[in-house]
């Protein structure tokens, strides 16, 4: 269900596609960022949305990208993020922010690391659901959670993306093209 806070959008044009950036209403945290027809676009923003392409999150964040899409490393503490969601879909997501450029973890791996802190069983479809469900793609690097045997499953933006994006952080996965 999306936010009934006033929010503000601004565009970025990727080596992957056309993003939607969105911020809460000061311009101090980015709330969204989507790839143009990824599944669950903009999810989390509100229907009377307003651009506000130069607020300074906004801003922020497209320097931010352009660092990251010229290969640099810049880290997701550098911007202001403020993704709704569940708590469990926070907890995912914190999870999420904490695997390093160039290395990938599964679905299970983040499953039981959060079945560790909660001592009960946590399921990694779970995990692929929250994951999915990520409105700030790229910074939150939900792109770098992988199935199984190293398979490729689900990214909301595309197979196609996740792997130029893995591809671009230096991540070769064995069998995978």
């Amino acid at each position: 269900m999306a936010s009934s806070k006033m929010q503000y959008t601004g565009c970025y044009d990727s080596p992957v596609g056309r993003l939607t950036l969105a911020c809460e209403r000061g311009g101090r945290a980015l709330t969204g960022l989507w790839i143009e027809g990824q599944r669950f676009f903009g999810s989390t923003l509100t229907s009377d949305s307003c651009p506000g392409g130069t607020l300074p999150v906004i801003e922020q964040t497209k320097r931010w990208l352009d660092r990251y899409f010229s290969g640099k490393r810049p880290l997701p503490g550098e911007l202001s993020l403020a993704p709704e969601g569940s708590v469990f879909r926070q907890r995912v997501w914190k999870n999420l922010l904490e695997i390093p450029y160039g290395k990938v973890m599964t679905y299970g791996e983040i499953a039981h690391r959060l079945a560790a802190e909660d001592g009960r069983i946590i399921s990694a479809q779970a995990v692929g659901g929250a994951a999915g469900h990520n409105p700030i793609a790229i910074i939150i690097p939900c792109h770098r959670v992988i199935g199984a045997n190293e398979s490729l499953t689900g990214y909301a933006g595309g197979i196609e993306i996740k792997l130029r994006l893995l591809k671009s952080e230096g991540v070769n996965l064995p069998g995978v093209q």
